[in-house]
């Protein structure tokens, strides 16, 4: 007896689509649950997300489209939305159902899309989202006339709740391999006698099929993105016919492109006849309420300050009373002890412990920060606040060429200009996008200040106002503001100055939807913070990783102990076998004297091995190619009052900004293990000498210039690789790094000739 293998059946493709503000997001995690993959589009920014699901015995694959108003695409990032929908995309399957998803509070304007969708004739589903608020707002539909009156499912739905999603996912099922009914155009009759005179055009030269919609799409474009070599296959002859075909248009009375606004407006008016019932007065809602004081120009800025605050103070504050910080610590800590004890002292243990170790807990050391940014935005996103910080800024930001969506990520990058970088998606314009991510490297993150920390303190004299109890300590506090308001001024300027050259053009007018606040769903808010963190562990740490680990060799090779002072190294040996002496005595219980007196014999003669072991690991880098470039870059930092080795220390920072004040520890003979400010760094600093003179390498002036540096220059190559998966291309992060590196030089050039005049 033989069995058949009956084939698994055919995993359906669905594509979601909705304009912003919808619950896009949500009813897609609802759908996909955790078994999801992002990725980009090839040559394009779009995220690319995609969903698997199983239901109704199908599995689906669930495409999450670009949030849209319009499938009219003017850029490559909007056409992806389009080549998704007609099969023009190679790595997406061809789509078998489309999944609108609408707002039920305001069908008419999200109906202009639907319209779009169904001139792909494509089996459709509609799905009606916030149905709970439409009712608060007094509306009733009745879905049975407009089932009628269009060939798709209609499904009301509350997606942040899960309301719904049985009948849908059904709808979803049947739809599948069903063909749409054909919907009658919603253009007049002579826009369409053109369109199709146009499409025979396009398919009477043995070209690959276009289909009828891009023709329809190049017709309307009058921005000339389609015709400038999107449509593959477009013969010259049809792109000389378009603006004839305009032109015949233009004399009928129907003008390219408002034609299509007062068309497809007009067939969402006649479709909802009757449907849709709205009270006389419109009644005041709870969000109406909460808006009055969240809008206000005044109070929304203080509510708005005020949020910003809790929120920026969370990033420092959560990860250190959560334990984050600590546990991270703790963790780097413990895999290091393991190396140790395994791995005998030489190359593999450094490499292991300094670099592979090291570069890891240099990637990883941000994602407390990362997590909770991302939380606090999710949870303001979802529940609807987010729209209403934008809208208060807008006035601000556009008076230097952005929107008010660009302030957001701006204050983000306080934080960290990783997450900052990452959260500028929400702003669909791809100009004021790029100039935000180019400028949020200036904004001072919480990477830069162990250096302001260290030389403010070490440097800069703390001036009081006032006597005794009345002293007040000010000048620290005013120079640390005046460091981060170095980044907040440049970035002014540097903004406006793009927008006046390399991305000029006006701003787009800022138009949002403001949409019903809601309660926040907490699966929906941790798994975006989830995702946003892994993605950045596994998009940028493996390059981090590989930079730590080359800058490591940098610094440790040629490792030549013929090139450190012989005696250096037998005082080294030498005191070594008394530590060892000392401590095997001390173990067994066999005192010289009493067991205090022994242990503090103990440990002075452990601090003396320790400086022992930094003075020559001080010399090891001074002879490592590391700081063979520092003495090579010396004439070109001396204008700015360095030496060699805070130019050293400044080419060792590039994988993270942190790693500045180990360095300085190391090369002047402290180690890297000492604490940040501590007081012995901040005595070495002091006393640390040009080389063959007796003149002070760090002065006030110096101090201000370094910091200046580090203010305003691109010292962190996570920003740099995030900055490329953010724009597709190595274009803008390099662009970033040399005008950023040009100001921090030319800041820390005026700031330390300056200061050395006056001071």
């Amino acid at each position: 007896m033989t069995a058949s293998l009956a084939s698994p059946p055919k995993t359906l493709t669905v594509a979601l689509l909705g304009n912003p503000n919808t619950g896009k997001s949500t009813l897609f995690s609802r759908l996909a649950g955790v078994r999801q993959r992002v990725g980009n589009y090839p040559g394009v920014t779009v995220e690319k997300k995609l969903g698997t699901a199983e239901f109704h015995g199908q599995r689906f694959t669930i495409v999450d489209l670009p949030g849209t108003y319009s499938l009219a695409p003017r850029s490559p990032d909007e056409m992806v939305a389009v080549d998704v929908l007609l099969g023009r995309q190679d790595d997406v399957p061809a789509i078998d159902v489309v999944l609108c998803i609408v707002d039920a509070s305001n069908l008419e304007r999200n109906l202009y899309l639907v319209s779009q969708v169904l001139e792909l004739n494509l089996p459709t589903v509609v799905a009606l989202n916030m149905v709970d608020v439409a009712k608060d707002k007094g509306h009733t539909l009745d879905l049975e006339k407009l089932a009628g009156r269009l060939p798709v499912k209609f499904v009301p739905v509350q997606a942040n709740k899960g309301v719904g999603l049985d009948e849908l996912k059904q709808a979803l099922a049947d739809a599948a391999g069903q063909q749409l009914k054909c919907v009658p155009s919603p253009f007049p009759e002579k826009f369409v006698q053109e369109v199709e005179s146009l499409h025979a055009l396009a398919n009477a030269n043995g070209h690959a099929p276009l289909a009828r919609y891009l023709v329809e799409r190049l017709l309307l474009d009058t921005s000339g993105y389609l015709a400038a070599g999107s449509l593959p296959g477009v013969s010259s002859e049809l792109l000389r016919e378009v603006p004839a075909a305009r032109e015949r248009l233009a004399v009928a009375g129907l003008t390219v492109p408002a034609v299509e606004a007062v068309a497809r407006y007009r067939w969402a008016g006649e479709v909802l006849a009757g449907v849709v019932t709205r009270p006389a007065k419109r009644p005041t809602t709870p969000s109406d309420r909460i808006d009055r004081v969240l809008t206000h120009r005044v109070w929304g800025t203080l509510v708005f300050v005020v949020l910003m605050l809790l929120m920026f103070q969370a990033v420092y504050f959560v990860p250190d009373v959560s334990g984050a910080n600590w546990l991270l610590e703790k963790l780097m800590a413990l895999a290091s002890a393991a190396v140790q004890s395994v791995v005998p002292e030489g190359a593999l243990r450094s490499l292991l412990i300094q670099g592979v170790i090291g570069g890891v807990g240099g990637v990883v050391v941000f994602l407390p920060q990362i997590f909770t940014l991302f939380f606090f935005i999710a949870l303001l996103e979802d529940c609807g606040y987010m729209a209403r910080a934008a809208y208060l800024m807008d006035k601000l930001m556009s008076r230097i060429g952005l929107s008010g969506k660009s302030f957001i990520p701006l204050l983000s990058s306080f934080a960290c200009a990783v997450p900052g970088i990452m959260a500028t998606r929400v702003i669909e314009n791809r100009r004021d996008r790029l100039v935000t991510i180019l400028v949020a490297p200036l904004m001072s993150c919480s990477a830069r200040l162990p250096v302001y920390t260290l030389l403010i303190a070490a440097f800069v004299p703390n001036l009081t106002l006032g006597r005794g109890w009345f002293a007040l300590p000010w000048l620290h506090g005013l120079v640390m503001f005046a460091m981060y308001s170095i980044g907040i001024v440049t970035g002014i300027a540097a903004a406006w100055i793009l927008k006046k050259t390399l991305f000029r053009g006006a701003t787009p007018p800022f138009v949002m939807e403001l949409p019903s606040y809601k309660m926040p769903g907490l699966w929906i808010v941790l798994h975006r913070m989830l995702e946003q963190g892994w993605a950045f562990i596994y998009r940028a740490g493996t390059l981090i990783l590989a930079v730590s680990i080359v800058v490591w060799g940098l610094a440790y090779y040629p490792h030549d102990r013929s090139l450190i002072d012989f005696k250096l190294l037998q005082d080294r040996d030498s005191q070594a076998a008394i530590v060892g002496r000392l401590s095997s005595q001390y173990e067994k219980g066999n005192y010289f004297g009493d067991e205090a007196t022994d242990r503090e014999l103990l440990d002075k003669q452990r601090e003396s091995l320790n400086k022992l072991e930094n003075e020559i690991a001080g010399q090891y880098l001074q002879h490592s190619f590391l700081g063979r470039a520092g003495k090579l870059i010396e004439p070109a930092v001396k204008p700015l009052g360095w030496d060699w080795r805070i130019g050293c220390a400044a080419i060792a920072s590039f994988p993270a900004r942190e790693v500045v004040v180990a360095t300085l520890g190391v090369i002047y003979n402290l180690g890297d293990e000492q604490d940040e400010v501590s007081d012995d760094l901040k005595q070495m600093l002091k006393d640390a000498k040009w080389d063959g003179t007796n003149r002070p390498v760090f002065t006030l002036p110096v101090a201000l210039s370094v910091m200046v540096f580090f203010a305003l220059c691109a010292q962190c190559s996570s920003t740099l690789v995030i900055m490329r998966r953010e724009t597709g291309s190595w274009r803008w992060p390099l662009f970033t790094f040399v005008y950023m590196t040009v100001l921090a030089y030319v800041g820390a050039l005026v700031t330390y000739q300056v200061g050395r005049l006056l001071l």
